[in-house]
């Protein structure tokens, strides 16, 4: 494996020392549409109160373990409608203030759009989760570099095209067209990179994420999460989403609330394979995972 090209980053009040332990990030999905059914936000008079609903996962989270709480107001399963900007922060900058306000807590902001970005980190967000690698809008490389903010980039290839909703199950994707699936999502990855570097972001602010389940289909999935090495051997820190993902479901015929111990699996490979943040819905056994993972493979050496 490839020797990182930052072995710790501060973020904050925070300090990653990358390989010494797996890090969590716990979702806090601000939608009515979540494929995984945690979404914060209600319809009609069962409404009530969303920020505070917010506000009592992440500190069940941050007990549990949580380092890092990713805010989106967005819902990214496949064949999901987008939402306008305006909608999006109406969302997630309530949540994003009393997370600041009540909580010592470090925020993501997964979102794609440059002014949810800036709204986002000037209420106190420190990272950009781009599930589009910046390639969706322009200017949020731009946005997070004048912000001097921590940038996960993205894989994805994600398309109605090749999207298959089955009630069950859920959405996925079939189909999708790769020459060389590993090799494809490396020189893609680093195609994200290089816009961040002509944004100026440092080496030392960029995270990748391999993107499982985004433009991918079962199959695909599944030798991703074990060439996962692969894609940190180019050399950046690893975000991996495995959690109630449809290639978990797809492969154990579950739908999402039943797909526990299939990302506990999944998180286990991953972090053996060098995933360095876990992006979870389920934070507690999540970190259980996690930590007995790194009591087996990052063990100090004799």
């Amino acid at each position: 494996m490839e020797r990182l090209k930052a072995n710790s980053l501060q973020i904050g009040n925070s300090t990653f020392e990358w390989g010494k332990r797996t890090y969590i990030m716990g979702i806090l999905n601000i939608t009515t549409d979540s494929f995984s059914g945690d979404g914060l936000l209600k319809e009609g008079k069962e409404g009530g109160d969303f920020v505070a609903r917010a506000l009592e996962q992440a500190r069940r989270f941050l007990a549990a373990g949580a380092d890092i709480l990713d805010v989106g107001g967005e819902s990214t399963r496949p064949g999901a409608q987008p939402i306008s900007a305006e909608e999006e922060l109406e969302r997630v900058l309530p949540v994003i203030r009393a997370l600041m306000q009540e909580l010592d807590v470090l925020v993501s902001i997964d979102t794609y759009k440059a002014v949810v970005a800036e709204a986002a980190l000037q209420a106190g967000a420190r990272i950009v989760n781009d599930v589009w690698g910046f390639r969706a809008d322009p200017e949020i490389a731009k946005v997070a570099a004048r912000h001097r903010a921590v940038v996960v980039l993205m894989h994805n290839r994600s398309s109605w095209a090749h999207a298959e909703i089955k009630e069950r199950l859920g959405g996925r994707y079939v189909g999708v067209p790769y020459e060389d699936l590993i090799s494809d999502i490396r020189r893609e990855l680093m195609e994200s990179v290089a816009i961040a570097h002509a944004a100026g972001i440092p080496d030392e602010h960029i995270i990748l994420d391999p993107g499982i389940g985004f433009g991918k289909s079962t199959e695909q999935n599944l030798e991703l999460v074990n060439r996962l090495d692969e894609i940190r051997a180019l050399g950046y820190p690893i975000l991996y989403g495995p959690s109630r993902k449809s290639f978990i479901g797809y492969t154990l015929d579950l739908p999402p609330d039943q797909r526990l111990e299939g990302t506990a699996a999944a998180v286990a490979v991953g972090i053996v394979r060098g995933a360095d943040i876990i992006r979870v819905h389920d934070v507690e056994p999540m970190v259980r995972v996690a930590r007995m993972t790194d009591a087996i493979v990052r063990r100090p050496k004799a």
